[in-house]
């Protein structure tokens, strides 16, 4: 009899994505712009369990990304975008850039099997085949929301994983469009910068490192995605 496999942990960027999507239109929001946004999380989820590294160094696409010899990470979808950086490192930009594109598709398949998202077929006009998303019933995006809303609204201080999450979502533009969930205000914007940055408040004094990696992965998506939003 073969043992049941067990499921891999939600990856960052996973988690990214089923925020980002409204249960209620079945959309997802900053769709324009959404591969920088889950590349960000990526390189962030890569540098945090030490499979890569950003170190000083600059190059002309942001600060230098390399992977970790030895230390390849055990998920599958994780280990194809780190696998490109073994004994080729590049900038941060770049990086974003390269695995960005590549990672929607297989990261809804996820959630769709995990069952956070559903997927139904349906008929444009009567006639045209389609597929809509559709909430998928579970608690997870829930719960994800109200981790995240007292960070952003009420200055809570994060964990890390939840300060890259919040720090993310604003770095993605798209808190306005969430205002449902996460209250939008001047104050949401100001907080969302803060965590952008690496500023998550007192306690995070003596994690300078991983502020910094955040910081670096964060403000090198919210630069791709300013580009992108500025220059239509």
């Amino acid at each position: 009899m073969t043992a049941p496999t067990t499921p891999e942990p939600e990856l960052i960027a996973e988690d990214l994505l089923l925020l980002l999507f409204d249960p209620r239109s079945g959309t997802i929001a900053g769709e324009n712009t959404l591969f920088y946004t889950l590349g960000g999380a990526v390189l962030t989820e890569l540098a945090l369990a030490e499979h890569a590294e950003i170190d000083g160094r600059p190059t002309l696409t942001g600060p230098r990304v390399s992977a970790v010899a030895g230390n390849p990470p055990a998920d599958p979808l994780l280990h194809a975008w780190w696998e490109p950086l073994v004994g080729k490192p590049r900038g941060a930009q770049t990086f974003i850039a390269e695995v960005g594109p590549l990672l929607r598709g297989p990261l809804l398949d996820r959630l769709v099997e995990r069952g956070h998202i559903g997927r139904e077929k349906r008929k444009a006009l009567g006639f045209i085949p389609s597929t809509a998303l559709t909430d998928g019933g579970t608690p997870r995006r829930a719960e994800l929301v109200a981790a995240v809303r007292p960070v952003l609204a009420d200055g809570a201080e994060p964990d890390p994983r939840t300060a890259v999450l919040a720090a993310l979502l604003s770095a993605s533009g798209s808190l306005p469009t969430l205002h449902r969930d996460i209250p939008w205000s001047g104050a949401v914007y100001t907080r969302g910068k803060e965590l952008e940055s690496g500023d998550w408040g007192a306690s995070a004094a003596g994690e300078a490192v991983l502020r910094t990696t955040i910081a670096v992965a964060t403000s090198t998506a919210a630069i791709a995605i300013a580009t992108v939003q500025n220059n239509p």
